[in-house]
Formats: structure tokens, C-alpha cells, sequence
């Protein structure tokens, strides 16, 4: 975190001098916000390219029926950042997560020269851990050997399920053959990695469910995603629904899950979030924690803090009109300050999701705002039982963690 300093305001990309009358008018402005020090800083790089679109995503990724426009897209990549560099002078990036997408699905050269875009433009922590997002139908040793030579130390790895028959009704591009030779390959070239699997799939039971899940702890992943499989708007499962385990078989997968992950040493750390000690995604973390983060590429968003404001950008989603507007010099689509009424809100919605929940300092911190701001919304969560609360901790408490959803409503109104 760097201070700041209260007479100047970076959200218009221009410092200029600003007498000390003005910079106390600021502070007298109703409704202004008061942030003493900035939130770390992540970057994120949306790759916006699959080989085919998985009936559940509702992510902005696009089949890419034909030769990707790699070199084109670089360049838009480099222009968006240039772009945005004046809302983050002086600032280090601490983590970079590079999604989509697949972003597997780039040349060795291609992201040799996107890491190296980035170094010469942005200050990195020297520790900065910096992820990468791949498939295990994108898998080819060698290219995986420069993807690590070019900088990245932490592999994302897109398995979904272990079985070839829940792979077939996902959609996935991969079999099982396919799955635990990628999850090979990260174990031998990368000390940190994540292993995405999702649960509660069309017909899946509660054995095959364990079956997924013991098969990749075998490989002692430092890190693991499991998420609940959901029909979301706008996807082929939302439109054709496939027949789902009951909310009763799901609870029992849960429990499963909630037992074995545990018992093999991994910490649950956010809903969907589990790790060996130290092992966290850093990266996701500055996300929940309401930090900041520069979204570059096509449909990436962006929350930005300044000393009175906090600021979400979204850029332009098809690849096309990205490319095109980044050249143009502003490859932002929607931006808008958020609004103080709208603050505790953002912050729980995020906050909330941590099992281990936040110190009520981090609320001032992150939002400029004093947490009293959401003592209404927290009484009426603590009466129910919902979240536990002292001087030092706020956190959801189990029966919180189950109604989160319910729970994060609650403050829609603080």
C-alpha cells in the first residue's frame, strides 16, 4: 500500500498542482470519500479466445472459428494499458492474472512479448505472483516450459472433472487421459498451482463426486477451486437445462468435500477456495479483500481507488470493437464512480465470501467510509445469527456461510 496524498487526484489522468484551499474543499464535498492509503494493486489480462464455449460459461470468451488476430490483439493489449497508465502512476502491481478465455491458447512468442509489454510499462513486486489460466486440451510440454520461462509462476488449470462421460456433458475439449496429463505437467514444471473442479454435475453421485476429488489430491495441488456447478443467464444449460443432483445430494457432495479437503491438510478459506497453509491465491485474495485491480482487454473491468473516489471501468466485450477502440486510444466501454450508498454493499459482497472473515479496520481502509456506515445492516445480521462480531473480527458465521447470498442482501440497503 503507498499513502496518499490528499491534494492530488489521479482519476482525471492528470496530476496538477492544487492549493491547499481546494484540497480542504474536497474534504468538505458531501458525499466525498477519504481514503488514507490505496489498496494493493493487481492486474488482470482477459484473453477472450476458446477452441469451443462450454454450455455452463458465461464468461467473455469466443470460439475461435479461424486464425486468432494474436499480433492485432497484442497491440490492443499494449495501447489499453498505455492508456490507462496515468489512473496508476507510481503504483506496483502485486499479482497479474491472465484469463479468458483460453489463454493457453497463445504462442510462446505471444506471451513472451505480452510479459514484456507489461515489465517495460508497469513496476512489478519482485514477488508478484503471476497466473495464467490454462486447459488441459491446450497442453504441450515445450510451450508450457517457455509459459514458465517467460515469467509465469502460477498455473490455473481449467479440469471441470476427472470423467470422460461429466467432461462429454460439460463440453470440454478434453478426456480424462488428457486431464491427468496436464495436471502432470504443472506438478513438473510449476511449484504453485490451482486445480479447478466443479461438482454437482448432470447425473454425477456422490462416489464419482469423492472419485474427482481423491484423484486430485493424489497430486497434492497447492491450491484447489471446487465450484458448484449453476445455470446462468444467457448459456446453453440455462436454455436447455440438463438434469442436476438434488439440493439434498449436492449438501451431501459439500459435506464431502468439506471433510476430505480438511482432513488431507487443505484450509477453506473462501466459498469456493481451498489451500495448503500459505498456498492462497494472492492474486483472488486482493479481490475479496476489496482491493484494487486494472482489467485490461476485451470485457475486463477494473476497480481503481483514489483518494475521493473509487472507480469501476469495463472495456468493449467483442475482441473486434476492442481491438479497435484501443487504437483509438480508449478501449473503455462503461465507467462510473461508485456511490457511497452503493459502498458497503461492494465491500461485503466481497468481504463476506472469506470463511475467516476481515478486521472492521479494513472497512475504512478499502472504503474511505467509517463502519458505522453498515451498523444497522450488521446488527440485523448478528440478531440472526448470520455473522459473529468483536472489535478485531468480522465473519460469516456457518449458518451465514450457508444463506450468503441472503446474508450479502442485507447490505444492499446499508
Amino acid at each position: 500500500m503507498i499513502p496518499i496524498k490528499p491534494v492530488s487526484d489521479l482519476a482525471s489522468g492528470v496530476q496538477a498542482p492544487v492549493s491547499p484551499a481546494t484540497a480542504a474543499l474536497k474534504y468538505l464535498q458531501p458525499g466525498a470519500l477519504n481514503l488514507t492509503v490505496l489498496p494493493p494493486l493487481s492486474l488482470y489480462i482477459h484473453w477472450p479466445w476458446c477452441v469451443r464455449k462450454c454450455p455452463y460459461c458465461d464468461f467473455n470468451s469466443h470460439e475461435s472459428n479461424g486464425p486468432i488476430p494474436e499480433t492485432d490483439y497484442l497491440d490492443a493489449l499494449r495501447a489499453d494499458l498505455e492508456a490507462a497508465l496515468p489512473l496508476i502512476w507510481g503504483r506496483k502491481i502485486q499479482t497479474i492474472f491472465i484469463g479468458g478465455g483460453t489463454p493457453s491458447l497463445m504462442s510462446a512468442a505471444g506471451l513472451e512479448r505480452l510479459m514484456s509489454d507489461v515489465r517495460t510499462l508497469l513496476p512489478l513486486a519482485l514477488d508478484a505472483e503471476i497466473t495464467m489460466e490454462a486447459n488441459p486440451g491446450t497442453f504441450e510440454i515445450e510451450r508450457f516450459k517457455s509459459f514458465r520461462a517467460s515469467g509465469i509462476n502460477r498455473l490455473s488449470i481449467g479440469i471441470q472433472s476427472f470423467n470422460g462421460r461429466h467432461l462429454q456433458a460439460l463440453g470440454r475439449i478434453h478426456d480424462e487421459r488428457e486431464a491427468l496429463r496436464a495436471v502432470e505437467i504443472a506438478h513438473a514444471h510449476f511449484d504453485n498451482f490451482n486445480l479447478d473442479l466443479m461438482y454437482a454435475l448432470p447425473g454425477q453421485t456422490l462416489a464419482e463426486a469423492q472419485q474427482d476429488l481423491d484423484t486430485a489430491l493424489a497430486f497434492a495441488p497447492p491450491h484447489l477451486s471446487l465450484y458448484h456447478l449453476t445455470m446462468e443467464p444467457n448459456t446453453v444449460f440455462a436454455k436447455y437445462p440438463p438434469q442436476l443432483p438434488s439440493d439434498d445430494e449436492s449438501a451431501d457432495i459439500q459435506d464431502m468435500i468439506a471433510q476430505q479437503t480438511a482432513a488431507a491438510g487443505y484450509g477453506h478459506y473462501e466459498v469456493s477456495a481451498y489451500a495448503q497453509p500459505g498456498r492462497q491465491a494472492r492474486h483472488n485474495l486482493n479481490y475479496w479483500e476489496f482491493g484494487d485491480y486494472l482489467g485490461i482487454g476485451a470485457g475486463a473491468h477494473s476497480k481503481l481507488s483514489f483518494p475521493h473516489r473509487v472507480l469501476r471501468q469495463a472495456r468493449f466485450k467483442q475482441p473486434a470493437s476492442f481491438i479497435e477502440a484501443a487504437k483509438r486510444g480508449n478501449a473503455v466501454h462503461e465507467e462510473r464512480e461508485i456511490g457511497r450508498d452503493e459502498m458497503g454493499f461492494e465491500f461485503m459482497l466481497n468481504t463476506l465470501r472469506l470463511t475467516g472473515g476481515f478486521n472492521p479496520n479494513l472497512f475504512g481502509e478499502r472504503t474511505g467510509m467509517s463502519i458505522n456506515a453498515i451498523d444497522k445492516a450488521l446488527d440485523a445480521a448478528e440478531a440472526k445469527g448470520l455473522i459473529y462480531r468483536d472489535f478485531k473480527l468480522i465473519k460469516p458465521t456457518e449458518l451465514g456461510q450457508r444463506f450468503l447470498n441472503d446474508l450479502q442482501e442485507m447490505f444492499l440497503e446499508a
